[in-house]
C-alpha cells in the first residue's frame, strides 16, 4: 500500500520536473503552474494587439501607404505572424522542447518591440511629420519598422505554437480528476488572453493617438517584457514533456516505406503489421496508436520483410511501426477541419483591417462630448464579449448541452467548432449592412468629400461582439480538437497547423483586396475599398465574406460527419 501511495505522487504521461526528475502532482503542474502561463498570454496579447490594433493607421497616417496597400501589407504581416509557429513548433517537438522555445522566442519577441518603439520615436528613425497625420517616411525608416514588425513576427511564432500545448501539458492525461481540467483550463487561457486584449485595444491606442506613437509602443514592450518575467517566475513548478525525434522525417519514412512496397500485398490480419512488443512506442513522448482502415496504402510501410532488418537492427526508411504510420494518417486526417478554419480567420482579421477603415469614416465622439474615441479602441468589444461568453459556456451552455448530447464536455469539439462558423457569418453580414446604411446617408447629403459620416462608430459593436462570441466557439474549440487530435509526440506541430489557418485567413484576405481591386477599378472606376471609402463598394466584400462563410460551413458539416475521433 505504501507503494502504490507512493507511485500516486507522480504522473504517469512520462512529464518530468525541472531537475529532470518524475513530477509530483502535489508539487508540479494543474492549477498550481497554470497562473503563470495565463499571466504570460495576459500579457502577450496585451502587447501584440497594443501594437497590431492602431497599425493599419500606422501605415496610412505615418508610413504615408494608400489604403489597399496598407490593407496588403498588414495582412502579410499577420499571415507571416501565423505561419512562422510551423517552425517554432517544429523545434519544440523535435530538439528543444516547448519550455525552451517558449523561452528563447519570448526574448526575440520583446527585442522586436523595442526595435518598434525606437522606430517610432528617435529622430531620424521616426517618420518626418509636417502635421498630426500628414507623414513622410524615406525607405529606410520603412526599413527599419519592417524589420522590427517581422522580429516581432519571428519571437510571435516561435512561442505561439507551444504555449497551450505546454499548458495542457500541465494536466496529467493518466488522472481522471486532471484530465477533467484540461478543457476548463483551455477556456481560462482564452479568457486570459482577451483579458489582455481588451488592455491592448484600448490603453497603449489611447497612448498612441494621443500622446504618441512612440510611447504606445513602448507600453506594449515593457508588457511583453513582464509577460516573459512572469513565465520564468513559474519555472520550478512546471511540468516538462521531453522532445521525441524529428516529426518530419518520421513522417518522410513512412511515405518513403510505403512508395517503396508499393507492390507489397497487406495482410488481411492488421496483427501481422510491424509494430514494437513493449507496452511502450518507439517514440519519445508517444503513446501507441491502434491501427485504423483509412489510407490503406500508407500500411505497406509496416508490412516486414527481411530485407527490412540489416545488422541486427531495422532499416526505418523501409519498415515502419503502426504507430509511426498511425501518426502520419491522423495529420492528414486534421488537414480538412484545418482547411475549413481559413474563412473563418479572414472573418477574423477584418477587426484590424477594413472594420478599422469603416470606423475612420465614422462620428467617433462619446455621446455629445467632443472627446473622440480612438477607433482601433472599438475592437475592445471583441475581448469583452469574449470575457462574457467564456465563464457563460463553461458555468452554464456546458451543463445545459450535456443534458441533451450526454457528453461530458457538452458539445463535442467539432460541434463547437461548427456552431461558431455558423455565428461567424452574421459578423460579416452586420458589417454589410452597416456599411450600407453609411453610404445611404452619404448619397442623400451628398456629402462624399466629408470624411466623417453622422452616424455614431458604436454601430460597429454588434459585429465585434458577434465575432468575440463565434471565437468562444470556434478558436477555443479548435485549440482543444488540435491538442486532443494530435499525435502525442506532433501536439506543438498540430498546434502550429491550426495557427497556420490565421495565416491563411490573412493572406487570402490580401489576395481578395487585390482581386477586388483589380476587377472593380476597370474603365477608371475607384472601385470597392478606394482611398476614399465614400466612393466605395466595402459592403460588396463584406457580403463576399458572409457568402464564403455559408460555403465554409456546408464544407465543414460535410467533413465533421466523416471524422473519427482518435483513440489510443
Amino acid at each position: 500500500m505504501e507503494v502504490m501511495g507512493n507511485e500516486d505522487k507522480y504522473t504517469k504521461d512520462g512529464t518530468l520536473d525541472f531537475r529532470s526528475n518524475p513530477a509530483n502532482k502535489n508539487k508540479t503542474g494543474a492549477w498550481k503552474a497554470s497562473p503563470f502561463i495565463l499571466g504570460n498570454q495576459c500579457c502577450e496579447r496585451l502587447a501584440f494587439y497594443g501594437m497590431s490594433s492602431n497599425l493599419l493607421l500606422y501605415y496610412t497616417t505615418q508610413l504615408n501607404q494608400h489604403s489597399a496597400t496598407a490593407s496588403k501589407n498588414l495582412s502579410n504581416w499577420l499571415g507571416t505572424c501565423y505561419v512562422l509557429p510551423l517552425f517554432g513548433a517544429f523545434l519544440a517537438d523535435a530538439y528543444l522542447g516547448r519550455y525552451w522555445t517558449i523561452a528563447g522566442f519570448s526574448v526575440i519577441y520583446v527585442l522586436g518591440m523595442t526595435l518598434l518603439t525606437l522606430s517610432a520615436s528617435v529622430p531620424g528613425l521616426r517618420p518626418t511629420c509636417y502635421k498630426k497625420d500628414e507623414c513622410y517616411a524615406t525607405n529606410s525608416q520603412t526599413t527599419v519598422c519592417t524589420v522590427a514588425l517581422y522580429l516581432v513576427a519571428l519571437g510571435f511564432g516561435g512561442m505561439k505554437p507551444c504555449v497551450s500545448s505546454y499548458g495542457a501539458d500541465q494536466f496529467d492525461d493518466a488522472d481522471e480528476v486532471e484530465k477533467g481540467h484540461k478543457s476548463s483550463f483551455f477556456n481560462w487561457l482564452y479568457f486570459s488572453m482577451n483579458v489582455g486584449m481588451l488592455i491592448g485595444c484600448s490603453v497603449p491606442v489611447w497612448i498612441q493617438v494621443n500622446i504618441g506613437w512612440g510611447w504606445g509602443y513602448g507600453v506594449s514592450a515593457v508588457a511583453m517584457a513582464i509577460g516573459v518575467a512572469f513565465f520564468f517566475l513559474g519555472t520550478r513548478l512546471y511540468r516538462y514533456q521531453k522532445p521525441g525525434s524529428n516529426p518530419l522525417t518520421r513522417l518522410c519514412q513512412v511515405l518513403v516505406a510505403s512508395l517503396r512496397k508499393y507492390r507489397v500485398e497487406v495482410p488481411s490480419d492488421k496483427s501481422l503489421l510491424y509494430e514494437t512488443a513493449d507496452a511502450d512506442s518507439t517514440i519519445v513522448g508517444s503513446h501507441k496508436l491502434d491501427h485504423t482502415n483509412q489510407f490503406c496504402f500508407l500500411d505497406k510501410a509496416a508490412v516486414e520483410k527481411e530485407s527490412d532488418h540489416s545488422k541486427g537492427s531495422v532499416n526505418p526508411w523501409t519498415l515502419c511501426t503502426v504507430t509511426q504510420v498511425e501518426e502520419l494518417k491522423w495529420i492528414i486526417r486534421l488537414l480538412p477541419v484545418l482547411a475549413t478554419g481559413i474563412i473563418f480567420n479572414t472573418v477574423f482579421g477584418q477587426m484590424s483591417n477594413l472594420f478599422l477603415l469603416q470606423a475612420e469614416y465614422m462620428d467617433a465622439r462619446l455621446g455629445r462630448s467632443n472627446f473622440k474615441v480612438p477607433v482601433a479602441s472599438l475592437a475592445v468589444f471583441n475581448p469583452i464579449s469574449v470575457i462574457f461568453w467564456v465563464p457563460v459556456y463553461d458555468r452554464f451552455i456546458i451543463p445545459m448541452t450535456r443534458k441533451f448530447t450526454g457528453h461530458k464536455n457538452g458539445l463535442t469539439q467539432l460541434q463547437r467548432i461548427g456552431t461558431g462558423l455558423f455565428i461567424s457569418v452574421f459578423a460579416m453580414i452586420s458589417a454589410g449592412i452597416l456599411e450600407i446604411f453609411r453610404l445611404r446617408i452619404v448619397r442623400r447629403n451628398n456629402s462624399y468629400k466629408v470624411m466623417e459620416t453622422p452616424i455614431s462608430i458604436f454601430w460597429q459593436v454588434p459585429q465585434h461582439f458577434i465575432i468575440g462570441c463565434a471565437e468562444v466557439f470556434t478558436n477555443i474549440g479548435q485549440m482543444e480538437f488540435f491538442y486532443e487530435e494530435a499525435p502525442d509526440s506532433m501536439r506543438s506541430v498540430c498546434a502550429a497547423l491550426s495557427l497556420t489557418t490565421t495565416a491563411l485567413g490573412n493572406y487570402l484576405s490580401s489576395l481578395l483586396v487585390a482581386i477586388v481591386m483589380a476587377i472593380s477599378t476597370r474603365d477608371g472606376r475607384p472601385g470597392w475599398i478606394p482611398d476614399n471609402l465614400n466612393y466605395g463598394h466595402l459592403h460588396y466584400f463584406f457580403l463576399l465574406l458572409a457568402a464564403l462563410s455559408v460555403l465554409n460551413l456546408g464544407v465543414f458539416l460535410v467533413v465533421a460527419k466523416r471524422y473519427s475521433y482518435k483513440k489510443q
